[in-house]
This record gives structure tokens, C-alpha cells and sequence, in this order.
């Protein structure tokens, strides 16, 4: 890197290359210089992932990454006690400012919301009885603390990787690109993660957050399972009391995540009020959260709730975009143009928006259920057919009628069978940054068929909604866009609820 250099010209030339690595430049010298290059003369917008050299050190580590969010670094003489000689305590320490880099990775340069007290513009905030306020205010306090402590992020880091299994691929769907006859398709396969699904990246950071907080008791509620199943998962891996509420209805049609709960060793509480399904699950959970505030935790699954939980929620979910960022780069050469999530309460959506958030240049769609059609009103589409109103712990949109109360859902996915939304969603709604569409459970289960044959994936029925919006958008265009959408679980789940809708026994 000498002073002047075009670094984005270098990437247009090198076409073919996967990334750019970029060290200093000293004349007459070959090899390791110690040396630091201005790292503005990086393009915030690079067209390829770079890797970074030239004089790293454990003191300006974090600095750099935060800097130019490398694709990788590269370290020798930073951590030298001597010439060749690697210094245990230099490598403890550089590994040390990787960690504490991630801390600006939940920051935005669009926003700095929510507010401090919970808010995204009129959404957001703290609706709960007294009995929570002061839970919540210790939950924020630890959240904010341990999200700037090394020693958290590290094992949050190890955990992601070797107990979710990280960064998960991004896959270009081919055959099923090629078929649409438009834009090439790329899937973020949340997927492959452990336990089937994107719910665990936000289950292992409020475990790890409970442990430290001295909790030795957590509880969740769920819908579809994968969240329930990604709680009783964490409760086991760190020997900790699990109770799982879940709607007498969800319990029916997901029986398989039931069991799974179980042999985790999980107490799963049927609801039989109101719809029997996830907000009747919640309801409940929040009431076994001021019973036993003292020696409980409660992990909530969405970007839903109560301050911090939807800020909370988000970060841990928005690894999914970053490692986005950098494996489009990597595969294509360039950021997509269109990315596309399914949206119950929001948190796989925001996940994968929320880095791409700046980027101005890229459409984003949220997809929710329209069930048997949005004009039939048996559907769970609140940003497309509710209004805002206030529930479980927040202000958003909801799914109510005319005096301001909830009216029931239908979908055929129980993951986004839910009246509500994250308040993030309902800002970037009424600011416009994502635009809000709905699919029918026919065009949801045709879309299920379709990956399924084609890519022999089985999607979840909650990420089929995605992908049938995908196939309406896609053969409109040009053969060079790209689309990327997070496959946010697999259908294991749903093999009964497809079998029987199509009148097979199973």
C-alpha cells in the first residue's frame, strides 16, 4: 500500500481474486516491515474482502478491524518477544482486541437506536407491571456491560462457532435460479445451525448472559419449537433449570420439536388460553417472570418485548448479516441487491437486514403470512393489514380490531402465527427503509415443493414464505441482480403440517 494507491481499481483489475490482501509498502524491503499503512485509503464500500498486514499489534488490532471489517488479519511481528519468537502473552493479548473489535459490530451508523429508554421513533419502550422494571434494568445494565467485556465475547465467539457450528454458507441456488429464469439466488442457511435453525445465536448469548448474572433457572416461550428446542439446547449444555411454555395448537402440529425439548431434558408448560399459540405462550412466560424474578431469566426468542430485549435480540441475531456481507463478496465480487426474510415477530429478518441497513443501494423485503389471504383477515400480517397499538411489553403493530383488542391469527407456519412485530420493523416500515409484503400458506407450501425438488433442501415452512416471495420477484429480473434470503430454519419440523394438508398419513 503506497501513499495515493486506488485500492478499488486493484479489485476491478483482479477480477477473478477471492480478496484483496493489502499491506505496507516499503521500498528495498521485502517481508515484514512493522509497519502500519493509512487505512483510509480504504473504500468503506470495497467491491472484494480484504485481509489486512503491516504492522498489527495487540494494541491496534481492534482498531483496525473496526476500521475496515477485514475479511481476515495477518499478524507475525506484532507478537513477537524476539525475531521469530511468538510471545504466548502478545497472541492472549491480540486475541483479546479481535474480541473487543465485535463490540463495534453491533453498532450502526444509521442509527443509534432505540433511545435509552427503549424506543424506535413512537415504537419500542417499556410497557410492563412494576414488579419488571427493575429485572429489566438489571438486564440492561448486564447486557451493556458484558457487551464491551473480552473475556464474554470470546466465549460468545468460541460457543458460535464450535457449539452452532459458524459462520453457516451462504449457498447460490442454481438449478432454482436458473428455472426462475432472473436473478441468481443465494440462500443464508441459518438452517445447517445447530438445532436446525437461526434461534440459537440469540439462546447462547442470554445463556451466557444468565450465567454470568447468577440465574440458574431460564424459561422461553415458543411457537414453532426451534426456539424452545434452542432453549432447553443451551439449558443443557450449561446445566440449567428449562421450562418451555407453548400453545396447546402449536403443541399438535409441531410434536416432533416437543419431544426434542424433552430428551433435552426441558419442562414444556401446555397454554390452553386464548388462541392456544405463541402469544398465549408469552403471556404466560412473562407471568412466570414476576413470580420468580430472583433466580430467573427469561430468553425471549424475538425482537419483541420490552427494552432491551429487542435491541438485545437483534445483535445477537445480526451475525447473520455480517457474515453475509463478506461471503457475497467473496462468491459474487459485490453486495447483493435485494435481500428478503420472513417476519413473525422479526428476529431471523433483522438479523440479516440490519448490517445492510446504510446500504441505500440494496432493496430489502420483509415477508409476512397472509394466510388464507389478506382480504379474508385469517392471516398474521400485522406491517401489512394491523396497527399500532401495545403488547407484551412494547408498542408496535398488531393484529387487532376496531376497540384496540388482539384478534386471533392463522398461518400455516407457527413461527409466524403471532399478532405482533418487533418495534424496529414497525420504524423501518413507517420510514420506508423495508418494504413490508404477504404471502398465502398455498404460496408458501408451493414455494416448499419448489426448494425441496430443485435444490434438495427442505426449507421450514416460516422461511418458505421468503422464498415464494423470491419467486415472484425473481424472473422480473435481469440474470446479473442478486437476491440473497435467509433460510432461517429447516423443515424437518413441518414434515406433518405439509402431509397433512396434503391428506397423507404419515
Amino acid at each position: 500500500m503506497r501513499p495515493g494507491v486506488d485500492v478499488q481499481a486493484f479489485a476491478k483489475r483482479y477480477a477473478n481474486a477471492k480478496a484483496l490482501l493489502l499491506d505496507t509498502y516499503v521500498q528495498g524491503v521485502k517481508g515484514g516491515t512493522g509497519i502500519v499503512f493509512d487505512w483510509q485509503q480504504v473504500p468503506t464500500h470495497l467491491s472484494k474482502p480484504i485481509i489486512i498486514a503491516g504492522g498489527l499489534t495487540p494494541e491496534n488490532v481492534s482498531q483496525a478491524i473496526t476500521s475496515l471489517t477485514p475479511y481476515a488479519v495477518d499478524v507475525s511481528g506484532g507478537v513477537e518477544s524476539a525475531k521469530g519468537i511468538k510471545d504466548a502473552e502478545k497472541m492472549s493479548a491480540f486475541m483479546r482486541g479481535v474480541s473487543m473489535s465485535i463490540i463495534k459490530s453491533f453498532t450502526h451508523k444509521e442509527t443509534s437506536l432505540p433511545d435509552a429508554h427503549g424506543h424506535f421513533g413512537i415504537y419500542g419502550g417499556i410497557f410492563v407491571p412494576e414488579t419488571l422494571m427493575q429485572p429489566l434494568e438489571e438486564l440492561r445494565q448486564a447486557y451493556e456491560h458484558y457487551l464491551k467485556n473480552a473475556a464474554f465475547l470470546a466465549e460468545l465467539n468460541d460457543d458460535l462457532h464450535h457449539f452452532v457450528g459458524r459462520p453457516s454458507p451462504l449457498y447460490h441456488a442454481a438449478r432454482w435460479s436458473q428455472h426462475l429464469g432472473g436473478a441468481q439466488i443465494y440462500l443464508k442457511r441459518e438452517d445447517l445451525n445447530h438445532t436446525g435453525a437461526h434461534k440459537i445465536n440469540n439462546t447462547v448469548g442470554q445463556a451466557l448472559l444468565a450465567k454470568r448474572m447468577g440465574k440458574n433457572r431460564i424459561i422461553a416461550e415458543t411457537g414453532a419449537g426451534q426456539h424452545g428446542v434452542a432453549t432447553a439446547t443451551v439449558a443443557a449444555r450449561f446445566g440449567m433449570e428449562c421450562v418451555v411454555y407453548m400453545g396447546a395448537e402449536d403443541i399438535k402440529r409441531q410434536a416432533i420439536n416437543v419431544y426434542r425439548m424433552r430428551l433435552l431434558g426441558a419442562e414444556v408448560r401446555t397454554v390452553e388460553s386464548g388462541s392456544k399459540t405463541l402469544k398465549d405462550a408469552l403471556n404466560e412466560a412473562m407471568r412466570d417472570w414476576v413470580a420468580h424474578v430472583d433466580n430467573t431469566f427469561y430468553i425471549i426468542g424475538t425482537v419483541a418485548g420490552p427494552h432491551p430485549y429487542p435491541a438485545m435480540v437483534r445483535d445477537f441475531q445480526a451475525v447473520i448479516g455480517r457474515e453475509t456481507r463478506q461471503q457475497i463478496k467473496v462468491l459474487t465480487g459485490r453486495l447483493p441487491d435485494i435481500l428478503i426474510a420472513c417476519v413473525g415477530g422479526g428476529s431471523n429478518a433483522i438479523g440479516l437486514f440490519y448490517p445492510f441497513l446504510d446500504e441505500q443501494d440494496i432493496a430489502i423485503y420483509g415477508v409476512e403470512a397472509a394466510g388464507d389471504g389478506l382480504d379474508t383477515g385469517h392471516h398474521a400480517a400485522p406491517l401489512c393489514a394491523g396497527k399500532p397499538g401495545v403488547l407484551h411489553g412494547n408498542r408496535t403493530y398488531l393484529m387487532s380490531d376496531q376497540d384496540g383488542q388482539i384478534i386471533e391469527t392463522h398461518s400455516i407456519s407457527a413461527g409466524l402465527d403471532y399478532p405482533g412485530v418487533g418495534p424496529e420493523h414497525a420504524w423501518l416500515k413507517d420510514t420506508g427503509r423495508v418494504k413490508y409484503v404477504a404471502v398465502t400458506d398455498e404460496e408458501a407450501l408451493a414455494a416448499f415443493h419448489d426448494l425441496t425438488r430443485m435444490e434438495g433442501i427442505m426449507p421450514a415452512l416460516e422461511s418458505s414464505h421468503a422464498l415464494a416471495y423470491c419467486k415472484k420477484i425473481a424472473p422480473t429480473l435481469d440474470k446479473d441482480k442478486i437476491i440473497v434470503i435467509n433460510l432461517s430454519g429447516r423443515g424437518d419440523k413441518d414434515i406433518h403440517t405439509v402431509a397433512t394438508l396434503e391428506g397423507i398419513k404419515i
